[in-house]
């Protein structure tokens, strides 16, 4: 089978982005798949008179493109590069021959138009993953405001589901808003969370020097993007409070975006920077797991809006497999998860000093941080390794039918 993997931002484990898609096109070759990849940003080459470089590495066949793209983007400059993306991806797919199918990934939502194109114009069915539930997320916001445009966007959302032969949400909460808005899913939808990284995140021979002496200390670490969505002003707030409770409770974030140096301005006006408050640059995802192996518990945050409650960040699945109690500050499938497998600790949305002063507690509660670790790496085990993953993407790929162009019987509902 040649499958063909539409993903803007395809990385692999030297970057410091997510790998999802590279574990599983890894996976999906020593399954005995053909797989190529349509990508941007991969190389820096891009001299040459074709404006796609063609790469082969680890038996991935990658497609990629110049097209720049960073976090400290405006949402207008975002939407300008996912344009672009989307005009030369979709002209690209139809050049890549004998597709038995396509995994188109988002975000952005606009990642389905190349699939639409190919399904158009070459009959090649696809299969849509929904990392992020675009556009409810701008939408609700409020980055788009404009009413023609939502309807258009939702209009949008409507036929990239439904011409889909399957569609793949990372969490049953992405799962229920999506089915709560639009009707005749269910039958199509198959639910394949994101992957805790067991083998990678076991070895932490990589060592990197922390900003401070580890000694005696209880660190809570947060490793990814430092955006506006992220809210890291409160983890600036909450380190405020509880440095007059524990001076060794300490914060250190690795990451980039254009939040970074508001945050900073923060701790600084707050008294934490390099006090209780690190900073600590950007860190490659194969270097993550010492920093975690150092730490006491890593972090997940968003602002506090229930549409930002369905995500399925990389930094709660990378904490459970690292072995480590995971801290998040929001409501929703994840704090289910952690209250009911007991695998961390589930701030509320104000800080109060009984807040601060009970998370301190349990940051020096040895015994239960001990439990909560052990519980946090089997739920992973159970339910989030790369395996299972791949097992169900096979499943989903097994039920095609290739000369009909369609696929049965895949649902998963969530209990």
């Amino acid at each position: 089978m040649h499958l063909l993997y539409i993903h803007q931002y395809f990385k692999f484990p030297d970057a410091s982005d997510g790998t999802r898609s590279y574990d599983l096109a890894k996976s999906f070759v020593e399954k005995g798949m053909k797989v190529s990849i349509i990508t941007s940003n991969l190389s820096t080459n891009y001299h040459s008179k074709d404006k796609w470089k063609r790469i082969e590495k680890e038996g991935l066949i990658i497609y990629s493109i110049d097209c720049p793209y960073n976090n400290n983007m405006s949402f207008y400059q975002r939407i300008k590069a996912f344009l672009s993306f989307l005009y030369s991806a979709s002209l690209k797919s139809l050049t890549i021959e004998n597709v038995d199918v396509v995994l188109a990934t988002s975000t952005p939502l606009t990642v389905a138009v190349p699939a639409l194109v190919k399904k158009l114009f070459q009959r090649i069915p696809y299969v849509f993953e929904v990392r992020d539930v675009w556009p409810e997320v701008p939408i609700k916001m409020g980055f788009v405001k404009n009413p023609l445009l939502i309807k258009f966007l939702r209009y949008f959302e409507k036929l990239v589901y439904a011409k889909a032969l399957a569609v793949v949400p990372l969490s049953v909460g992405m799962f229920q808003n999506i089915t709560s808005r639009i009707k005749g899913l269910e039958d199509k939808m198959f639910i394949i969370p994101n992957i805790s990284e067991l083998d990678r995140f076991a070895d932490f021979s990589k060592k990197i020097d922390f900003p401070f002496n580890v000694e005696g200390k209880k660190i809570l670490i947060y490793c990814g993007t430092l955006g506006t969505v992220n809210g890291l002003s409160y983890l600036v707030e909450l380190a405020a409070k509880t440095i007059a409770i524990d001076r060794d409770v300490v914060y250190c974030i690795v990451g980039k975006g254009k939040e970074l140096e508001p945050v900073l301005a923060l701790a600084e006006e707050r008294g934490v920077l390099n006090k209780n408050f690190f900073y600590m640059g950007v860190v490659a995802k194969d270097e993550l797991s010492y920093l975690y192996h150092v730490a006491t518990v890593g972090s997940s945050f968003v602002i506090n809006n229930p549409v930002l409650w369905d995500n399925s960040a990389n930094k709660f699945f990378d904490t459970l497999a690292a072995h480590r109690p995971v801290v998040i500050n929001h409501e929703g499938w994840q704090a289910d998860v952690i209250r009911e497998y007991k695998c961390g600790f589930v701030l509320s949305e104000r800080i109060t000093d009984d807040l601060a002063l009970d998370f301190v507690r349990f940051m020096n509660d040895k015994e239960k941080l001990v439990a909560a670790g052990e519980n946090a790496y089997q739920l992973a085990v159970d339910n989030y390794s790369l395996p299972i993953a791949v097992a169900n993407y096979m499943r989903i790929f097994g039920k095609l039918d290739l000369n009909k162009k369609s696929c049965t019987n895949i649902s998963q509902k969530p209990d």
